[in-house]
């Protein structure tokens, strides 16, 4: 149930989770450590600090505020330990790319522990001109105060340089026209350079056995500059709408500052009243968030104007020849500033062995202010929201748990209407039924849901003032998510998964990105009607040596690339489906040293993942290996 999407030129983690993905131009919905961390332009994240992933699925708003209703995810990084220890690890494979990630933890003292993590990643890429280097530091810090208090800091720099790309075009809906290594920027333009830093500072304290408590404070700022050639999607302005062979293209210069400050406190415990167990979550936050926006561009003129390549700053997509950087001139330069407050509270109510019931609710005060400082013009809007949410769950055996829920939400709608008024922001409301099996001791893990989700308040042109957009679209998703997971005899080790999704617009609309007109039961972009993966592990001992080996299977099903576009048919311009193989091996050579690898798209599969139009089309990654050798100290 989790789909990729437009990834902003390599430079954004986007997906959609049951069909909704949220703002486009934004990174999606994510959080490190219970913190909002997805707001900003800090590049892909990567792994080495990574302890684990959480996908939270359904409606998240009751506790965490602004959000889509499918889900969000949570991101726990790895923290210090009271004992010495640690790993170095190496690795490299194709196109050149090499990596080297190291973790080491000390106990200062018995109450005092320190860890630091940290990655140099650098390579290439199939697509032609795309180097890349990213560096990461995290060091964190763990001080046990006594039996029932710790306090932690977490600090993370990531810097990363990665030239900007929109993919390749389909040439007449042949995706397979031309090379997906081709690359239709310009090589001249150099890397994007993305640097975050963050510093999370948060105590835990228990009252009691039933009862803690947590304060916590984020602060994160981020930035995003450089220049980048992508081709015109306007089609009075796109020449290769018109001869299928030469591209017309934006040259931008962007710079993006963004600072993100956040408190938050909660109270987690048991109560007893009246015969009845309440399990409570009450907790409040308080955010600040400061965009900082300045980007100069190139556009090419109509068709017409067209007269030369360099007019259009064209290139022909069969055979490129580079070396034309447009000059940009001024087009946005704004600054941003939300602030927003909000208080929740969650009971899960034991109200008897086998019946759970689970209500809450969470209120949020959102104010923003845009300033646009080319014109000196301001445009501001203030918002209140009241999400709830309600659950029940049922315990018919041990192993059995039934389920209901729901859940309403809301996400705040950027910029103004014709009338310079704030648009009214996006709500949601979401229901959900399933049940979760747990058998022979957890070896056999199973689940089942099925939910419906609407949203309102979607961005669709206006009508009447051509360039405009209005709050009045309407979407809706519903589907069935099914996993079983599980060990089996002989050492292996199993995980299935299958999901519908069937997200649609739901009422007719304009598009406001390119005029096309929506109808109702059109499919949202990039989200497939089935999907689904299998993954099989074996573990088991070679010449004495522990290892194991797996492999997987990933299908992905078609996929509506452009949003509203239909060719002269009337049919929709569609990604087609794929299925990706991929295994894996390790080995243990001593007790401290480890060889493991993984071959990528094992059959060399040609593939379409995501894409935002015709001519901004990311195709997939061939065939790829990579090797680790890893020493745990």
């Amino acid at each position: 149930g989790v789909a990729r999407q437009n990834n902003f030129g390599g430079l954004f983690d986007s997906y959609a989770i049951r069909g909704f993905a949220g703002d486009e131009s934004q990174s999606s919905n994510y959080l490190l450590n219970g913190f909002s961390a997805s707001r900003g332009y800090g590049g892909a994240r990567d792994a080495s600090n990574i302890e684990r992933i959480e996908v939270i699925k359904g409606p998240t708003s009751a506790l965490f505020g602004r959000g889509d209703p499918g889900g969000a995810v949570n991101i726990i990084t790895k923290k210090p330990y009271f004992t010495n220890g640690g790993e170095l690890q190496l690795s490299g494979g194709s196109y050149n790319n090499r990596r080297v990630q190291g973790d080491v933890n000390v106990a200062l003292t018995s109450k005092f522990a320190a860890r630091i993590t940290g990655a140099y990643d650098e390579g290439d890429s199939y697509r032609q001109y795309m180097h890349h280097k990213t560096y990461t530091i995290s060091p964190s810090f763990l001080w046990q105060l006594n039996d029932a208090t710790k306090l932690s800091y977490d600090f993370e720099w990531v810097h990363q340089q990665v030239p900007f790309d929109r993919g390749i075009v389909a040439v007449n809906g042949n995706l397979y026209a031309i090379p997906r290594t081709r690359f239709l920027g310009e090589p001249g333009d150099g890397p994007i350079t993305t640097e975050s830093f963050s510093h999370q500072l948060q105590m835990q304290h228990s009252f009691s056995k039933n009862w803690t408590v947590l304060l916590g404070a984020s602060y994160r700022t981020s930035s995003f500059s450089g220049y980048a050639t992508e081709a015109e999607n306007t089609t009075s302005r796109q020449r290769f709408y018109t001869d299928s062979t030469n591209l017309s293209r934006q040259r931008r210069y962007r710079d993006y500052n963004t600072t993100d400050l956040t408190f938050r406190g909660e109270v987690d415990g048991k109560a007893e009243t009246f015969g009845l167990t309440h399990n409570l979550q009450i907790g409040a936050d308080w955010n600040y968030f400061t965009l900082d926006t300045i980007q100069n561009r190139f556009r090419p003129p109509s068709v017409a104007a067209q007269t030369t390549l360099a007019a259009g700053n064209a290139v022909n997509v069969y055979n490129p020849v580079y070396g034309n950087l447009a000059t940009v001139g001024a087009f946005i330069n704004s600054l941003e500033k939300d602030e927003e407050g909000g208080a929740y509270l969650q009971d899960m109510i034991d109200v008897t062995g086998w019946l759970k019931l689970r209500a809450g609710g969470r209120y949020d005060h959102f104010d923003q202010i845009v300033q646009n400082r080319i014109g000196n013009a301001f445009a501001r809007q203030t918002r209140n929201a009241f999400s709830p949410q309600l659950g029940l769950s049922i315990l018919p055996t041990q192993s059995l748990t039934l389920y209901g829920s729901f859940g309403k939400g809301f996400r705040p709608n950027i910029g103004t209407d014709a009338n310079n008024n704030a648009f009214l922001p996006e709500k949601t409301t979401a229901w959900e039924v399933g049940g979760k099996l747990s058998a022979f001791h957890n070896a056999l893990l199973a689940s089942l849901a099925l939910y419906t989700m609407t949203k309102t308040n979607v961005l669709t042109a206006d009508p009447v003032n051509a360039g405009f957009s209005i709050a009045a679209g309407k979407a809706r998703s519903r589907g069935v998510e099914a996993s079983v997971s599980g060990k089996l005899p002989y050492g292996f080790r199993v995980d299935l998964n299958y999901a519908y999704t069937d997200a649609i617009i739901d009422q007719d609309a304009i598009d406001p990105n390119f005029g096309y007109s929506l109808h109702k039961g059109d499919q949202l972009i990039n989200v497939p009607k089935n999907s689904a993966s299998a993954l099989l592990f074996k573990d088991f001992t070679l010449a004495g040596k522990k290892a194991d080996i797996g492999a997987g299977i990933n299908y992905v099903g078609q996929r509506v690339g452009e949003t509203g576009y239909r060719n002269a048919s009337g049919a929709m311009f569609m990604l087609p489906s794929y299925t990706l193989t991929r295994v894996s091996a390790s080995i243990g050579l001593t007790e401290k040293l480890k060889l493991s690898g993984e071959v990528t798209n094992l059959f060399n599969v040609t593939y379409f993942p995501s894409s935002y139009s015709r001519i901004w089309l990311m195709p997939g990654a061939p065939r790829q290996f990579m090797v680790h050798l890893a020493y745990k100290m």
